[in-house]
């Protein structure tokens, strides 16, 4: 593999538009008024909750540390790059957290500014859980605290994090490692971690009960993987490479055995070298294991028992070259290799001109609003992943009237458009604006952007939407208003919507303002106001639409404001698992259900402001008041939507 150094000129130029996979180097275009206000060197104490901002880069001129009940949150893609130095380092002390949110597309890089080995100290994490050593133990690395009596303890969550340059000199006998694991407990999430060129180990556990899923090392000048101190956690789908002679070890267990699992352990040498060493009385149980190029698989340093190791559910034997095909695909590791070759992210913000396509091989991250104005088209291919900063009602995606966006998911490969981390309201949805009619007029102001809406053309295209998974939008407007997950401004029959999801959303999964669109196979999960809300008079149809809420607090399954002009509503399913109201209509609205199923709901119709009962059909009778018991049609299957599962 080659090393990560052009990847990190990608995040340091966040303001510069990358557009490899466009026609015009102004397809997309940076708002130049973006202001830095935060303190962008992390270098001291971490006394209270703090989240970074993953368009930003960081310095780390010294340690950072995270203090007793403080919370450091790295969003996805954010890039932090230590300056040279022996007490350049991060760490979580005793009761400290960190919520590391890489994703595969953009994962969290942490590394030196040349990238070379020992530049820097790498992450340390202090739990609560036991160590040989016992508790309030006082750590090599600047007087840090570790080990108690909680195997639960958490430090928090890591994800998708790469550390290159890492293992600076502590002091003459002892290293810094890539990743340093003080008595950590089982409450502590790490999955998808490579190091990457460090002077000492890749990973070390000392003691805890932590486990580790996903574990990439690379040409680590000491152990990739090493513990001692008691260390029984597991170690899960692991690839160690080392193309660079002398290395110490693929693993170095030390220590009294508490029998850590390793579960699918691939090491690849091609330059020989000793695979594993175990000392003392250390030991593991190992399945799924598989060594190539190394001289010696074996090496009981302290002649411990054989029987500390379990390989397949044998006994250990030093004589056994432990050769096999790799139990693990390197290519599960290709978020790794994508950015080590340059993979193009980029960022998506301002007006597109002409027709663009994006690249379902691209890593885009969505930095502020991106405008589809008349005339233009956006083209999304099927597998197109789109992460939004979580910047709050400045991200989001619109097209004008005129303008269209042309979203071609398949049920294998759906559009994902999300936040990094998919919590509610982190930014503003999508929103389509048309010529249709609306009850507030002609070239109606929206409260979004200044976005204009509505015409008298109820055949207004403004493209396709099909197999497209929305998560985390909701962002607050103005304190009366927020974005949707998808919404609708004026819409025209001539746009085609299908196989829409919208999760996690804070205020409604769909809203209709006016217009004559219809939209069929829509899901909407834990969306906290509306899940399907319309007002202005939009009279489409909905067909196939299932709602679930499982969260408390929610407004409605439906909301419907205004005059009626009687929409359609086919194959309706809501179900709640914490009560609520599914049906609310405001002032004269209504709607025509066919086939309409209701669960769980406290207050199935709610006539909000006395509005008649007869405006609301359904199975072709009109309702007489909000306790007919009506709404016991078949439920819409959703058993085959797989496709509403994926995620960034």
């Amino acid at each position: 593999m080659k090393n990560l150094r052009n990847f990190t000129r990608i995040f340091a130029i966040l303001s510069i538009v990358l557009a490899a996979s466009c026609s015009s180097d102004d397809d997309f275009v940076q708002n130049d008024d973006d202001t830095v206000s935060e303190e962008l060197d992390l270098t001291g104490d971490i006394t209270a909750d703090r989240i970074l901002d993953a368009t930003q880069q960081y310095t780390l001129s010294g340690p950072v540390l995270i203090k007793d009940g403080a919370k450091l949150t790295i969003p996805a893609g954010t890039l932090i790059i230590a300056e040279a130095g022996q007490e350049t380092y991060i760490a979580v002390e005793k009761g400290g957290e960190i919520d590391i949110q890489g994703t595969a597309s953009l994962p969290v890089i942490m590394r030196s500014t040349a990238g070379s080995p020992g530049d820097w100290g790498g992450l340390l994490l202090c739990g609560n859980a036991p160590t040989t050593e016992g508790v309030n133990v006082i750590a090599e690395v600047g007087g840090l605290i570790y080990g108690g009596n909680e195997p639960t303890d958490s430090s928090g969550n890591i994800d998708y994090l790469i550390i290159e340059g890492a293992g600076s000199q502590i002091n003459p006998d002892s290293q810094y490692n890539g990743l340093t694991l003080y008595a950590v407990g089982s409450g502590t999430s790490i999955d998808n971690v490579a190091v990457l060129n460090g002077a000492d180990d890749g990973v070390e556990f000392f003691g805890g009960t932590v486990s580790v899923t996903n574990f990439y090392s690379e040409n680590n000048e000491d152990d990739s993987v090493d513990w001692t101190e008691g260390w029984n956690g597991t170690l899960t789908n692991s690839y160690v490479l080392h193309t660079q002679e002398g290395f110490s070890t693929a693993v170095e267990a030390d220590g009294d055995n508490a029998n850590p699992k390793l579960v699918n352990f691939t090491a690849n040498s091609t330059v020989g070298g000793t695979a594993l060493q175990f000392k003392k009385e250390s030991g593991a149980t190992i399945t799924g294991l598989a060594l190539i190029g190394y001289d010696i698989s074996l090496d009981f340093r302290d002649n411990g028992a054989f029987s500390n190791v379990q390989i397949e559910g044998e006994d250990a034997n030093p004589n056994n070259a432990y050769v096999a095909e790799p139990t693990v695909d390197i290519s599960t590791f290709s978020w790794v290799n994508s950015n080590n070759t340059g993979a193009e992210v980029v960022i998506l913000e301002g007006t597109i001109a002409g027709t663009q396509t994006l690249d379902p091989g691209t890593s885009y991250l969505l930095d502020g609003a991106l405008i589809v104005p008349n005339g233009a088209k956006l083209i999304i291919p099927a597998g197109t992943k789109i992460a939004a900063r979580p910047g709050g009602q400045s991200v989001y995606i619109a097209a004008q009237i005129g303008g269209q966006i042309e979203v071609n998911g398949t049920a294998e490969n759906p559009v994902v458009m999300s936040s990094v981390s998919g919590q509610p309201g982190e930014w503003g949805g999508l929103l389509l604006c048309g010529d249709a009619p609306t009850t507030e007029g002609t070239n109606v102001i929206a409260e979004v952007g200044g976005l204009v809406y509505g015409g008298s053309n109820d055949a207004s295209d403004s493209g396709q939407i099909n197999y497209l998974v929305i998560v985390g939008a909701g962002a607050q407007i103005n304190p009366d208003s927020q974005f949707n997950g998808l919404t609708l401004y004026a819409v025209g029959t001539g746009t085609e919507i299908n196989n829409v999801a919208a999760i996690n959303g804070a205020d409604d999964g769909v809203e209709f303002f006016g217009g004559t669109v219809s939209m069929t196979n829509f899901y909407a999960l834990n969306n906290e106001d509306d899940s399907v809300d319309w007002t202005e008079g939009w009279n489409g149809t909905l067909t196939n639409a299932y709602v679930q809420n499982d969260n408390a607090g929610f407004s409605t399954a439906v909301e419907a404001d205004g005059d009626n002009f009687n929409p359609s509503l086919i194959n309706f399913t809501a179900i709640s698992t914490v009560g609520g109201t599914a049906l609310q209509f405001k002032k004269e609205s209504g709607a025509t259900f066919t086939n309409a199923f209701l669960s769980g709901y406290d207050t199935r119709v709610d006539f909000r402001d006395n509005g008649a009962p007869s405006n609301v059909v359904v199975d072709g009778t009109p309702l007489t008041g909000p306790d007919d018991d009506v709404f016991n049609g078949t439920a819409v299957d959703i058993s085959m939507w797989t496709w509403i599962n994926a995620r960034l």
